[in-house]
């Protein structure tokens, strides 16, 4: 009997993470959703069944689950994380809470594997996942020396709110989720800024690929930045390689991996955009060319859907990845 639950189940990614539940086959004897008091009591289907979603107590989490997937924020997760992990549960999280954790999993499966010193995985930030995607078949074949980040990123990623300032603001209206107007605009400030000057944004971005990846001195930086679209993000990456490569090696690299898409044709305006990516499972690479005033430095642009692989696909994959895992283990 395999027992799993949804915190958050009626958020954004919550909703997502639902779906994906169908597209992954993700087989559980008993499911639960839980969300806010606001939300319990609505009716939510999953693959063909209807659910009553249920609120989030202390109490509940002590029912004894064998996997919990959660989309609820940091404060819910600081709080209730340890308390499904203490009843047994393998927590997968998609907060910020737990990701720089020394003994906390952070996890892209197409990359790394847990090793569950706890039984909390951490699921890294949105625009990080799509860019560790895109490195690692460089950092396979060319090793990585040092990594420049600069982010497009959509509205949903704040959620509601931030679709809310989006739309609204085309009326006219004053934002509610953002300190400045995001419609026809540009917002250099992602999260809250730091006393060096970066956002926290930035700071995940750099400090999440370094663990990622198992390069804790890789030289990476970036600047993090709201534009106004609904959905996938973008991002340029400007990547300087350990071994010398070409552009044309460089492209190679991408080519046969099913979970990137290459689109890379800019003389007939083939590249990727957000509207690409939307509604889809892979990270899409383009526009790759040398960086001519660095040595072996290369710029690649990337976009996936943040809702999708940059939050609940993610996640879902690892549950799909541990179920099967403990399967195995398990005869």
């Amino acid at each position: 009997m395999v027992k799993v639950a949804i915190v958050g189940a009626t958020g954004v990614v919550g909703s997502k993470m639902i779906e994906m539940f169908e597209q992954y086959e993700i087989a559980a004897d008993e499911l639960v959703l839980f969300s806010s008091p606001r939300s319990a009591g609505k009716e939510v289907e999953v693959q063909g069944q209807m659910y009553t979603v249920r609120e989030l107590t202390e109490e509940a989490a002590k029912e004894g689950f064998d996997y919990v997937i959660m989309s609820a924020g940091g404060g819910t997760s600081k709080h209730f994380a340890p308390l499904f992990e203490e009843g047994g549960a393998i927590v997968i999280d998609n907060s910020s809470q737990w990701r720089m954790h020394e003994d906390i999993d952070l996890i892209v499966p197409e990359i790394n594997r847990p090793v569950l010193d706890r039984r909390i995985i951490a699921n890294p930030n949105c625009s990080t996942i799509q860019s560790v995607v895109a490195l690692q078949p460089l950092k396979e074949k060319f090793g990585l020396k040092r990594v420049h980040y600069t982010t497009y990123q959509a509205v949903s990623g704040s959620g509601v709110g931030g679709l809310r300032d989006l739309e609204e603001g085309a009326k006219g209206e004053a934002p509610t989720t953002y300190p400045h107007p995001i419609h026809d605009n540009v917002l250099p400030h992602i999260d809250v800024f730091q006393e060096d000057g970066y956002t926290k944004e930035e700071r995940k971005m750099i400090d999440e690929t370094q663990k990622i990846l198992s390069q804790p001195d890789l030289a990476v930086t970036a600047t993090c930045v709201r534009v106004p679209v609904t959905n996938s993000h973008a991002v340029q990456i400007n990547v300087t390689l350990d071994k010398e490569a070409t552009v044309e090696e460089v492209r190679e690299a991408f080519k046969g991996i099913p979970h990137i898409k290459l689109v890379d044709n800019p003389e007939n305006n083939e590249y990727p955009t957000p509207l690409d990516s939307t509604g889809k499972s892979e990270v899409f690479v383009g526009r790759i060319r040398k960086d001519e005033s660095l040595e072996n430095t290369f710029h690649i642009w990337c976009t996936a859907d943040n809702l999708l692989k940059g939050a609940a696909q993610n996640t879902v994959q690892i549950l799909k990845m541990m179920m099967e895992t403990e399967s195995v283990q398990n005869g």
